[in-house]
């Protein structure tokens, strides 16, 4: 677990990089950080307009239950994109300075992060508009936060250090997460699905953290202890695996970056 505790070493350097990363992502536009609410939103238009509208799904209050779930995919999804090409694209500094590679993975998710917390008030606005209040369940988002970061840091150290001898990954990874999240309940409730086939989504851990999810802000609920418990214990094994999995090919970087 050496990376870790090199990341908390190094925590006031990742903290800059994220605020470093945050600001070169909108520098130059019109509008800045407001495209962390105008691109979900814009997304969460065109999927209400498909799947509302045209296929007419017959859901109440259905823009919001799509929205508890789109919005952490896609940090999951974009986080992980960028933190597998991150090692890659930091080759210069990985090469001329001493610092530890996990840091750039943690980076791209972190900034991706606050941009999931900032289009939070997109959704609060949907929950609003729908007469949707949230109560207590609420209070169980610092959790799910917690536990989707590490799952995604354990993935991104695999996927990061594999990148760099494997530039397929850079290709495969993208088309992966799109079969993924057509298999995850996101823009459709788990009940929809016939149950022959509802092992195959019991069987998909990042399913438990999306229905987590919708659990807190569109059904109003506690989330399952059970489905929860099993997610974290296997985001912390995968942690683990990914650290040290990460540790035992960090020399081969400078090499090949």
């Amino acid at each position: 677990m050496e990376p870790i505790r090199q990341l908390y070493k190094y925590r006031a350097l990742i903290y800059v990089l994220i605020q470093r990363e945050l600001k070169a992502r909108y520098r130059g536009t019109v509008f800045g950080f407001l495209w962390s609410f105008i691109n979900p939103l814009i997304l969460m238009l065109m999927y209400v307009l498909v799947f509302s509208i045209y296929m007419r799904v017959e859901m109440e209050n259905y823009p919001v239950f799509l929205l508890s779930g789109i919005l952490p995919w896609g940090w999951f999804s974009l986080g992980l994109t960028e933190a597998t090409h991150s090692i890659i694209s930091n080759g210069g500094l990985i090469k001329k300075v001493a610092l530890p590679s996990a840091i750039f993975p943690l980076v791209c998710i972190g900034s991706n992060m606050v941009h999931y917390l900032f289009s939070l008030p997109i959704l609060f606005l949907f929950l609003f508009g729908f007469g949707i209040v949230p109560s207590w369940p609420l209070f169980f988002l610092p959790l799910l936060l917690l536990i989707q970061f590490i799952w995604t840091y354990g993935i991104a150290l695999i996927l990061s250090s594999l990148a760099v001898q494997f530039r397929d990954i850079l290709h495969i990874l993208p088309n992966l997460l799109m079969v993924w999240f057509f298999l995850t309940p996101i823009f459709y409730p788990v009940t929809t699905v016939p149950k022959q086939y509802r092992v195959l989504v019991d069987f998909n851990p990042i399913a438990h953290l999306m229905k987590a999810y919708q659990d807190v802000f569109f059904y109003n609920q506690m989330p399952s202890g059970y489905g929860l418990a099993v997610f974290a214990v296997l985001s912390c094994l995968l942690l683990f695996i990914g650290s040290s999995f990460f540790e035992a090919r960090k020399d081969l970087f400078a090499e090949e970056v």
